[in-house]
């Protein structure tokens, strides 16, 4: 994970590396994603969400790429 101040710089380090553009997520997202994902992590139960629950999460971050569907068969690697 790389962090940039904008989204003007991590288009600008992109093609300066010949790189794709992937999804950019603000820390806000990144952040609002970390608490959806790990706050019940030390609970015994705990356990990874299912595809529906993460598009869920994924959407109501903003996060609507279909880089972002769990079942998609993504060409992001």
């Amino acid at each position: 994970m790389l962090f940039f101040r904008s989204e003007a710089m991590v288009i600008e380090w992109c093609d300066a590396g010949r790189h794709p553009v992937r999804p950019i997520v603000r820390i806000e997202q990144l952040w609002g994603l970390a608490r959806a994902w790990y706050t019940t992590r030390l609970q015994p139960a705990s356990r990874r969400p299912d595809p529906a629950e993460m598009r869920r999460i994924f959407a109501g971050l903003g996060l609507t790429d279909p880089f972002w569907d769990p079942e998609a068969r993504s060409q992001h690697v």
